[in-house]
Order: structure tokens, then sequence, then C-alpha cells
């Protein structure tokens, strides 16, 4: 029986243009995910983390794949 690790199973030729494709998607998809989550904390957590609702609202309003 074979035992596949992580290690085992990268590609390591380089990577090409679908690797980089994927790396972008990723890259956008954690931008909208994190973006939604920042919109539904709290006064407290924002102040806490020292940003205020309209930095909140500015960042969320962008779209993902701007950084």
């Amino acid at each position: 029986m074979s035992t596949y690790t992580h290690e085992s199973m990268i590609n390591h030729h380089g990577t090409g243009i679908l690797g980089h494709l994927a790396e972008t998607l990723h890259v956008w998809r954690q931008r909208y995910q994190s973006r939604r989550e920042l919109a539904k904390w709290s006064d407290r957590d924002l102040h806490d983390i020292g940003i205020s609702w309209s930095d909140v609202a500015y960042e969320a309003e962008k779209p993902f794949w701007r950084a």
C-alpha cells in the first residue's frame, strides 16, 4: 500500500501558468473571505485593533482583485 505525503505530491518542475492562476484565485478568495469577515466584527473588536467603521467600509467595498 502506498502512502502519499503532501511533499511527494508537489510538482517540483516549477510553477507554470496554471500554478500562477491557482495562486491568484487562492489570494482573491482569501481577500473576499477576509473582507466579509471584517464587516461582521463588532465596534469593540474594531476598536481593539485600531480601525473604524469607515476603514471597514472602504476595505469591504474594494473588489476582490484589488489589494
